[in-house]
């Protein structure tokens, strides 16, 4: 595998009308990583899902795990077990990396 280097995640992230769109920094068998932008108001549903990790960028919100409401603003990083759900509502125009094992 070659390295990739993004300078500046801010000339990748999509923030859409439409819902999200995630931009897809790596995929392959062993891990996932996507660059997701939301707009104020929009939402991830809570999902089971494997491992992971997100790490937010710009912005505040809110990330569910099971039973537990997380505030989010840029810096924070939630880890989450595998098989517990977990979801994202955007307050502000909200930016993170998302990393799972699939």
């Amino acid at each position: 595998m070659i390295a990739n280097l993004i300078s500046n995640w801010r000339d990748h992230v999509i923030f859409s009308a439409n819902g999200p769109q995630p931009f897809v920094l790596v995929e392959n068998e062993r891990i996932k990583s996507v660059l997701v932008g939301l707009e104020p108001g929009q939402k991830l549903p809570p999902h089971p899902a494997p491992d992971g990790v997100y790490q937010f960028l710009e912005g505040t919100g809110w990330m569910m795990v099971d039973d537990e409401r997380l505030r989010v603003q840029p810096g924070a990083v939630v880890v989450v077990p595998d098989g517990a759900k977990r979801g994202i509502e955007a307050e502000t125009r909200l930016a993170f990396i998302g990393v799972r094992v699939p």
